[in-house]
Order: C-alpha cells, then sequence, then structure tokens
C-alpha cells in the first residue's frame, strides 16, 4: 500500500489540494518552535523581563492573555466561517496577522515588556485562528476512515516547515556569533526567517485547496453575519448543552485539556528549562529543538498510520504513556544526553497526541457542525494553554524558580489525560455523530 494513497481521499480531492493544505501546517509551525519554543520565549525571560524571579511567571501571563483572547473571539470566527463559507478568507486574515506581528518581535530588546507582550499575544491569537479553521477543512479532504493518515500527513510535513525554520535560523544564530552580532540583532534576525518562511509556504492552501462547504449566509448581509457572530456565544452554550449527547466528544475534549496542559508547558517553556536547569545556551536550544523536530515529524507521520490501524483510541494513549515518561526522565536529568532522551521522547509523542486529538475530533463531530466542534476543541486546548504554563509559572515563582518541581507537577496533566480517555468509545461516538448530522 502506498504511504500517500488516493483511497484516502474523499471523492473529487486531488492530492494536491491535501499537500497545500498541509503546507500551511508547514508555514506556522516556524512560528511555534522558534517563537513561543526555541528562541523567544528563552529571550523574554533573560533579556526582556532581565532574568528576574518573576520572569518566567510574566513569560506564562503573557501566553495566558494571548490563549484567553482566542477563547473569545474564535467562537464567533467559526460560526462566521460555518455560516459564509468564507474559511479561506478568515484564514488569510490570521496569516497576515501572524506574520506582521512576528516581524514587529524584532523590535525587542531589553525593557520592552509591553511591545513585547502585545506582539506576542497578537501573533499567537492570529496563529491559534489559522490552526483551528486549517484543522476545519480535515474533514473535507479525508475519508472517515482515513482521517488519522491524513492528519498525520499535515502534522509530519509541518515539522519538516519547523525543521527547516530552525535550521535557517542556527545557520543565523552561529555565523552571527562569526560576524559579532549581538543577541538583539540575532533574535530579530531569527524573527524576520520565520516571518518570511510563514509567508511563503502559507501561499498553497489559498491557491489550490477548494472550501467545499455551503454558505448559509451572504457576507454581504452585515446584519444576518453579525446575528451570527452574536449566536456563537449561544452556540457554545449550546454545545456544553449537548454534550450529554456527544459523551464521547465530552470526553475527548476532557482529555485534551488535560495534555495540552501539558503539552503547552513543552512547547512554551522547554528553552526556558534548558537554560536554567541544564544550562543550554542559544544554538544549544536550536540544535535541540531542530533534531526534536525530525523526530516529531517521523512520530507524527508513523502515529497517522498506527492510528488507521490500531485505532485514534489506543494511538494517543500510546503517546499519553511516551508524554509521561518523557516527564520522569525530564525530571530526573542531570547531564545533557539524558536531556536530550527526554527532549526526543516529547518529540515522538508531541506531533501524534495532537494529530490523534484532532482525527478523533472529525470522527465525533457532525458533518453540518464541524466549524462549531473543532473551535469548541480549541477553546478546550487554549484554555488548556492557560492553565498549563500559568501552573508552571506559578510554581517557579512561588517555589525560588524550583524547575523540577513545577515539570513534575506538569506529568500529572498527562496522567488525568489518560484517565479521561478510558470512558470515549469510538464507535458510539462515530455512530451519534452520524446520527446527529
Amino acid at each position: 500500500m502506498a504511504l500517500f494513497s488516493q483511497d484516502a481521499l474523499r471523492d473529487g480531492v486531488a492530492m494536491r489540494e491535501v499537500w497545500s493544505w498541509a503546507a500551511f501546517d508547514f508555514a506556522n509551525s516556524g512560528y511555534t518552535t522558534v517563537v513561543l519554543t526555541a528562541v523567544f520565549n528563552a529571550y523574554f525571560v533573560n533579556v526582556i523581563a532581565a532574568g528576574s524571579a518573576s520572569a518566567t511567571f510574566l513569560w506564562t501571563l503573557v501566553i495566558a492573555a494571548s490563549n484567553a483572547v482566542s477563547m473569545v473571539l474564535m467562537p464567533m470566527i467559526g460560526a462566521v466561517a460555518d455560516a459564509t463559507a468564507s474559511k479561506k478568507r478568515w484564514l488569510a486574515a490570521a496569516t497576515v496577522l501572524c506574520i506582521a506581528a512576528t516581524l514587529g518581535l524584532m523590535l525587542t530588546g531589553e525593557g520592552t515588556v509591553v511591545w513585547a507582550a502585545l506582539m506576542i499575544v497578537l501573533s499567537n491569537l492570529a496563529y491559534n485562528v489559522g490552526e483551528s479553521l486549517n484543522s476545519a477543512f480535515l474533514p473535507e479532504l479525508a475519508r472517515e476512515d482515513a482521517v488519522g493518515k491524513v492528519s498525520g500527513w499535515g502534522w509530519s510535513f509541518g515539522y519538516c516547515g519547523g525543521i527547516l525554520t530552525l535550521g535557517l535560523c542556527l545557520g543565523l544564530v552561529l555565523g552571527g556569533e562569526k560576524l559579532g552580532l549581538t543577541t538583539d540583532q540575532t533574535v530579530a534576525g531569527t524573527m524576520a526567517v520565520t516571518a518570511a518562511v510563514f509567508a511563503a509556504a502559507a501561499l498553497p492552501i489559498f491557491l489550490f485547496t477548494r472550501e467545499r462547504s455551503v454558505p448559509r449566509l451572504q457576507a454581504s448581509d452585515r446584519g444576518a453575519v453579525k446575528a451570527a457572530a452574536m449566536e456563537s456565544f449561544r452556540e457554545v452554550r449550546r454545545t456544553l448543552a449537548s454534550l450529554g449527547r456527544f459523551q464521547d466528544f465530552a470526553w475527548l475534549s476532557l482529555c485534551g485539556f488535560c495534555y495540552q496542559s501539558g503539552v503547552a508547558v513543552v512547547i512554551t517553556l522547554s528553552a526556558v528549562y534548558a537554560s536554567a536547569v541544564m544550562g543550554f545556551e542559544t544554538e544549544d536550544t536550536l540544535l535541540m529543538v531542530f533534531l526534536v523536530n525530525i523526530t516529531a515529524a517521523a512520530g507524527a507521520f508513523g502515529f497517522g498510520y498506527v492510528q488507521d490501524r490500531i485505532g485514534h483510541k489506543r494511538a494517543l494513549a500510546a503517546t499519553l504513556a511516551v508524554w509521561l515518561a518523557m516527564i520522569a526522565v525530564a525530571a530526573v536529568s542531570t547531564t545533557r544526553w539524558e536531556f536530550w532522551i527526554a527532549a526526543n521522547l516529547a518529540g515522538i509523542a508531541m506531533g501524534s497526541s495532537q494529530s490523534a486529538g484532532r482525527a478523533m475530533v472529525a470522527v465525533f463531530a457532525p458533518p453540518s457542525r464541524l466549524a462549531e466542534f473543532y473551535s469548541f476543541w480549541n477553546m478546550a486546548l487554549w484554555l488548556a494553554a492557560i492553565v498549563g504554563p500559568l501552573c508552571y509559572g506559578a510554581i517557579t515563582w512561588m517555589s525560588g524558580n524550583d524547575h523540577r518541581l513545577a515539570i513534575c507537577f506538569t506529568g500529572l496533566f498527562f496522567l488525568l489525560a489518560l484517565l479521561a480517555l478510558i470512558p470515549v468509545n469510538m464507535r458510539r461516538g462515530a455512530e451519534t455523530a452520524r446520527r446527529e448530522a
């Protein structure tokens, strides 16, 4: 069986459309990898906030604020995108904003806390909106029995984007040292590289991937569109009220919230942990994350096929077990090679766990409510992105920067996710989605 088979796609979907869709994962992964994971988080803590006792907590507050804004705005955007079949137009706006705000990070330096915070809030908001809308294309492209595989294609190709962006940034950092560039100049350069890769790689989805949803409202009918946007808040309440009927989606959302709380810690604070506990410099962190992205790409791609063979639930449970092993190794690491083992375990689990969750939503969501269910799913993940890092930051602040204690606490999120996954029944959830279509 071919690795990339047309049989995995719905009728009328060309393979070019799928790779154009996956190219958006390629585009935006550089943002999360460089800005949130490898470079700017440590720069914010050590330079912008001058390494103060509350610097890590301050960074987590900024990330929390960006995700809180996402939680408020995304239901409205999802509702309007559904009603007017305009996912691509909203995706384009989010892409432009994320690129512009990433370029805005080039103007940061010591003491520019407010400006840096504003640019992170705007860029991460735009990233969140784009990620949600891009995910909503998945059920339109993949057959129901192949969503895990196609989702895995996207996630693995996405990590290739992170690898490319990191490789370019690593070259810039190493070259900057030889040229005598300051830290501020080097970080500004990495932001420019990240924005440029994002802009170039995002183009294919707008050129080649079709919008297949049918509009219920005309975008020119501003009154109806405004009503749909306001209706989104009632829609969220209805979604909450209907979770009794969609109990498997409800348990999955709780599971996603728990494990994404832990994942958010790894994404936003791994470079801070590496610097504070293991003594990593910027080039050390970039090299580590570069190689971890290769592991993550392989993990996401391979687990896409594993999901469709052994089932999404078992595959997700396996990735959660890997996350727990990663936490254990990271918490006791005293040498760099031990921490590298933990980092690569995180790579294996990172893309596969997020890909599995995205694919399971596609199974549990009624076809007529795709953006609604993905918006709710992403709201759970954004809430997790608030809770997880804030818990980590609060623990370091209250414990005098005890990062090992904070990472041990993070392991509880993955354990709770495993417990929440137990009641999920894939067959029952799929039948409910078809019945409620």
